[in-house]
């Protein structure tokens, strides 16, 4: 037995086996869990939880659902690996203080900007936020591909529609192997402005835009948790390169107190900036004499919002502790951007009009396969209604030929030999209740199919130019 266990050992090279399965590993995690799609934005594992989220039916209409129904539902159909992971990536959507627009809309604990955890899944409730709707919008009108699941029982989306550009908007971090992307929240309205400005270029000038059109209307980010951007060199060069670095600083005010003192209130922390760890800095650096002059510290913020108070001695100038504080804490801290995204599954450093460039060929893409799809509808359904109204103008003679058939089947024969029908449109036939022969439902029908030849000769129109069609985005 022994001995036949050894014949099947075999020796490898162990620098090619590691260099071929880590570059397996690495571009695994590249592609299918670190890093974001440029055209919805979104990581797998996101997608997922919205995916399953639609599929159990659970709108911003609907009532709250257990996260841990969604989680199983995400992890049993289409994400096999930890709930924990499915778990944190649904908790982060629902933060407002993580995601600028948040795709969740949470019931319960979901922690706090201190740090806190959220509750275990078994006690919070979530449903999808109305922003979130957009992202999904149409996606059953054949807009995106599916692929089988691990499994193979089930069809997942590749992406999502995603009606605004949601890469830019809500921002992603991710750490992949060998690199990483790191990108700000930004402003919806800016945005989509800035989409309607390439759009605009190309359909009335027929031109496109270039980088200094969109930093005029793009301003730079904007962080769920508010603060101050020093300066406009890193962001333009963000927005430039894909690259920069941006400092942001805490909003703060220095009030007078009724002794005499003065005390420092905090508003406002940059983005990623943890309050608990930051007022424990602040201690730490009074106890050890580097910030001399502050007499107290303390946490006042509620539900109204954040207020951390620093109280200063009479004899000390307020804005020296303020810049010793910028120094050394992280009430002024750097945001390095990397707008790192996959484009056609490949990661790519992106500038700002790359990354809506790719968004706009993705909509275009959306909105030919949607108009396409509810072509094809409307033409099945006028191609009923024609011969609805063959049977109507004919009406005493396919009741006769129906009444004296045997069956169905011979009755469908009848007609489609008759009046030359397809086997749709006779099966409409034989279907039609008997009220269908008023003269007010004739008319609903005549006014039905008029309708719906507008209808074709305008997604006709739209799929023949793209100029409409940048019109219809």
């Amino acid at each position: 037995m022994d001995d036949k266990i050894f014949d099947q050992i075999h020796d490898v090279d162990l620098k090619k086996t590691m260099e071929t399965s880590y570059i397996d590993y690495a571009m695994s995690v590249i592609a299918q869990r670190a890093l974001p799609d440029v055209r919805d934005g979104l990581k797998p594992v996101q997608r997922r939880v919205l995916y399953s989220m639609i599929e159990l039916n659970n709108g911003p209409d609907k009532p709250h659902r257990k996260c841990a129904r969604i989680v199983g539902d995400t992890m049993g159909k289409y994400h096999p690996h930890g709930d924990s992971s499915i778990y944190g990536a649904l908790v982060n959507m629902a933060q407002d203080w993580s995601t600028r627009y948040p795709l969740v809309d949470g019931h319960g604990n979901f922690g706090s900007v201190d740090g806190d955890g959220a509750a275990a899944m078994r006690y919070t409730e979530a449903r999808l936020s109305k922003i979130s709707m957009e992202m999904l919008a149409d996606i059953n009108k054949d807009t995106v591909d599916f692929v089988p699941n691990f499994d193979e029982t089930e069809k997942e989306p590749t992406v999502l529609p995603s009606r605004y550009p949601n890469l830019l908007v809500n921002g992603t971090t991710g750490i992949a192997v060998g690199m990483a992307t790191n990108i700000p929240p930004h402003n919806l309205r800016e945005v989509i402005h800035a989409v309607v400005k390439i759009i605009d270029n190309e359909v009335l000038e027929d031109r496109g835009t270039d980088i200094e059109e969109l930093l005029s209307i793009v301003k730079g980010p904007d962080f769920p948790t508010g603060a101050m951007i020093l300066g406009t060199t890193g962001i333009n060069e963000a927005y430039r390169t894909g690259r920069g670095k941006i400092r942001v600083r805490a909003i703060t005010n220095i009030e007078p107190m009724q002794n005499g003192k003065n005390r420092i209130v905090v508003t406002e922390l940059p983005y990623m900036v943890n309050k608990a760890r930051l007022i424990e800095k602040i201690a730490e650096l009074v106890r050890d004499k580097k910030i001399d002059g502050i007499t107290d510290l303390r946490d006042e913020s509620d539900r109204q919002g954040m207020r951390i108070c620093i109280e200063l001695r009479r004899d000390v100038n307020p804005n020296v502790v303020l810049n010793l504080l910028y120094k050394h804490t992280q009430m002024q801290d750097t945001f390095g951007v990397i707008m790192l995204a996959l484009v056609d599954n490949q990661p790519k450093v992106l500038n700002l009009q790359e990354m809506l460039g790719y968004y706009l060929e993705h909509q275009k893409d959306v909105v030919t396969r949607r108009t396409k799809y509810d072509l094809n509808k409307a033409e099945e359904r006028a191609h009923i209604l024609e011969g609805l109204l063959i049977a109507l103008d004919n009406i005493d003679e396919v009741i006769n030929i129906i009444r004296s058939s045997a069956n169905t089947p011979e009755a469908k024969n009848r007609l489609i030999e008759r009046f030359s029908l397809t086997d749709v449109q006779a099966q409409a036939i034989v279907d039609m209740r008997l009220r269908a022969l008023t003269g007010l439902e004739r008319e609903k029908i005549e006014a039905e199919y008029a309708e719906l030849m507008d209808r074709i000769a305008e997604l006709k129109a739209i799929l023949a130019d793209e100029k409409k069609l940048l019109g219809v985005i």
